[in-house]
């Protein structure tokens, strides 16, 4: 166990030294230089990945969309041909109009489900080819395709729906057969599985790289029309905040961006409109695999690194031992001196490097420590300074006058003498602050504090008490109560001078409170106390009668 500590003393003193410590500094910047780069070049890399790959899904895209249109744009037009060289006659001959219908499936096979041509109050077929169970029993008065198509608007493209006969996903166009006075005669129709060759297969059938693909969507019935995963075939689209991305494409919004889907994966997708159908194609590939190749290249720059890190501290355990065993050997001596084993003396200066740097410097603190000694007791005199000063006016504070006033009352009682004490509170100073600002204040109140000491004789004292309070002792009089007003009267008179100031002069009064000791207190406290509420009976009475220049002492109040 004592082995154990003492190899962990060894590591503690060890991880405390110059050494380890620039080891680790090496150690931090080969990290940080690493991973600067794999952040900057990962940057780089995604944004030029992401440009590339954006473009290239967007021409995808646009080539899958394009497909889709024109194979819609086919079989639209097929219709229209068909419903403008039908005969009428075959109307009133269902089994000439089958195979009428028969011969234009296979000529042009588009309709994978075949033809049908629907009466115009929607209930059966008056024909259709191929014949589909339980497809001719139908009432079509509800679908979308046949409601457009029965109100004459031309072709048109109905909703994706699974097929009522036998559930399959599947789409219905339509076109109105011409009938008397410009109102169907019927309904042409062409149904087509939506998984069928030739239509959507593009959609269907490829994917973008190993995990991507296509989504087509339909707006407008808010549907996935086809997608490259079969349980997404005529799913509901996300509801709105599900997919921000897919938000921004229902909205209109056309072109590339990556965003969460409602799946919770982050993918790279581009939107194109199909403009036939109304539909929008997105081309979607995951990030995870657009960005593999950043993955790979942190791989190879991290695996580099911790290679780099590796020689790096060989290298600096090596030479940092060497040029740092003199510096070694003069922190041994070091602490042979303050141990008291060597003589305090300077170091030898082999060489000037920086171990001769030390050495010099050691050599100079041992020069510069009696200058440190007298700075110290500066300092304590100025901080024994500031604890008796006011720090604004560099006036005594409270704490000094009232040693003075304590060292007065023990003069006073052995000459058996009186003296005076006023307390002085400024009038009008609080707009001061609000008006001109704190600055000014500070100013007004050393401006107030040089006034009052120059109208006082050197045996007098006056201390600033706190905020705009002040306190005068006057201890050579002898008729102390006459001294004090007369000094009450100079204060005033020294007060009633305007204060200049950046935003212009102002004016101050001020109350003053007399007592006499030892007829107003016995004591420091109660005398100081007395002259404190004088001082605030004289500002009452001058704000009651409207004058600024009343005195009070225990003797009342007087002009």
């Amino acid at each position: 166990m004592s082995r154990l500590s003492t190899i962990a003393a060894a590591l503690r003193r060890k991880s405390e030294g110059i050494v380890f410590r620039l080891i680790a500094f090496a150690v931090f910047l080969v990290v940080l230089g690493g991973v600067a780069r794999m952040v900057a070049v990962s940057a780089l890399l995604r944004d030029e990945i992401e440009s590339v790959l954006a473009a290239h899904q967007q021409s995808l895209a646009r080539y899958v969309a394009d497909d889709i249109d024109e194979k819609i744009k086919a079989r639209l037009g097929l219709l229209e041909r068909m419903a403008a060289t039908m005969p009428p006659a075959l109307l009133s001959d269902p089994e000439g109009l089958r195979r009428w219908l028969k011969e234009r499936h296979e000529a042009f096979p588009l309709f994978s489900r075949g033809f049908l041509v629907v009466p115009v109050d929607g209930h059966g077929v008056i024909a259709e080819f191929p014949v589909i169970p339980r497809r001719g029993n139908l009432a079509f008065t509800s679908a979308d395709w046949f409601l457009e198509a029965q109100s004459g608007r031309g072709s048109v493209i109905g909703r994706p729906i699974r097929s009522p006969a036998d559930g399959q996903p599947v789409i219905a166009m339509a076109v109105p057969l011409p009938g008397a006075a410009g109102r169907p005669a019927a309904i042409l129709a062409g149904v087509a599985a939506l998984a069928s060759p030739g239509l959507l297969n593009l959609v269907q059938e490829n994917r973008i790289g190993r995990t991507g693909g296509y989504l087509l969507i339909s707006p407008h019935d808010r549907l996935f029309v086809a997608a490259d995963r079969p349980e997404m075939v005529l799913a509901p689209t996300p509801p709105p905040g599900a997919d921000p991305l897919h938000d921004r494409a229902m909205a209109g919004h056309r072109g590339t961006g990556i965003a969460v889907n409602a799946q919770g994966v982050e993918e790279l997708s581009a939107m194109v409109s199909v403009p036939t159908p109304g539909w929008v194609l997105v081309a979607r590939l995951p990030t995870e695999e657009a960005f593999e190749p950043i993955r790979k290249l942190q791989s190879f720059i991290l695996a580099n690194g911790l290679l780099l890190l590796a020689v790096v501290i060989a290298i600096l355990l090596t030479v940092l031992r060497r040029l740092f065993r003199p510096l070694a050997d003069a922190a041994r001596q070091m602490h042979r001196m303050a141990e008291g084993k060597a003589d305090i003396a300077p170091l030898p200066v082999r060489r000037m490097d920086e171990v001769g740097n030390l050495a010099i410097g050691f050599n100079f603190l041992l020069g510069k420590l009696r200058e440190q000694e007298a700075a110290l007791r500066e300092s304590e005199a100025r901080m024994a300074h500031l604890a008796h000063h006011d720090v604004l006016t560099g006036l005594p504070n409270r704490v000094m006058f009232h040693d003075r006033m304590i060292q007065a009352i023990a003069r006073a009682d052995r000459a058996g003498k009186r003296f005076a004490l006023l307390y002085l509170d400024l009038d009008g100073f609080k707009p001061i602050n609000d008006t001109h600002g704190h600055k000014a204040g500070d100013e007004v109140l050393c401006e107030v504090a040089r006034r009052l000491s120059d109208l006082l004789r050197r045996a007098d004292s006056v201390a600033r008490m706190g905020g705009d309070e002040f306190a005068i002792l006057l201890t050579e009089d002898e008729d102390p109560y006459g001294a004090g007003k007369v000094v009450a009267r100079k204060c005033q008179r020294a007060l009633e001078e305007p204060f200049l100031l950046e935003g212009g002069a102002v004016t101050l009064g001020v109350s003053v409170g007399l007592a006499v000791y030892p007829d107003d207190g016995q004591d420091a406290a109660h005398l100081l106390l007395r002259a404190d509420q004088a001082m605030y009976f004289a500002k009452q009475s001058a704000a009651r009668i409207g004058r600024r220049d009343l005195l009070l002492s225990d003797q009342g109040a007087e002009p």
